[in-house]
């Protein structure tokens, strides 16, 4: 059962993944430590949609680490729930790499896969806690 908590461990650090783009077009582009937000529109492409990765994450963990803790405090460990929090991990890497990358149908897929992990670990608990 503790892959869970470790999977809460691994999506916060997944988080971070996009902005380690974000951070080197910023060095490139000669960062502005007085107004590092004002430098957005300065930012090649790549790095935007990195930034926006990099905010959609912090949506979806949100939902995730909720799930997770569910599943955890349920005591939820089925086969189904272990593949659930794999596929949203590996969806999520997925995800960021898809939108720096501009392949928006993969990107979405991945993000619905993700969601899918999410919203599976949510089910599974309520009817963990209703047995």
């Amino acid at each position: 059962m503790t892959i869970f908590l470790y999977s809460i461990a691994a999506a916060a650090a997944l988080i971070y993944l996009p902005f380690l783009v974000v951070a080197y077009a910023r060095v490139r582009v000669g960062y502005d430590l007085s107004a590092p937000r004002a430098m957005f529109d300065k930012l090649p492409p790549y790095a935007q949609r990195a930034t926006w990765a990099h905010q959609n994450s912090y949506e979806a963990f949100m939902i995730f680490s909720a799930a997770a803790l569910m599943a955890y405090v349920t005591g939820v460990f089925s086969p189904l729930a272990v593949a659930a929090t794999i596929a949203f991990l590996v969806a999520r890497l997925l995800y960021s790499i898809f939108y720096i990358l501009n392949i928006p149908v993969l990107r979405s897929l991945m993000f619905g896969i993700g969601s899918l992990g999410s919203a599976s670990l949510i089910v599974l608990s309520i009817i963990q806690a209703n047995s």
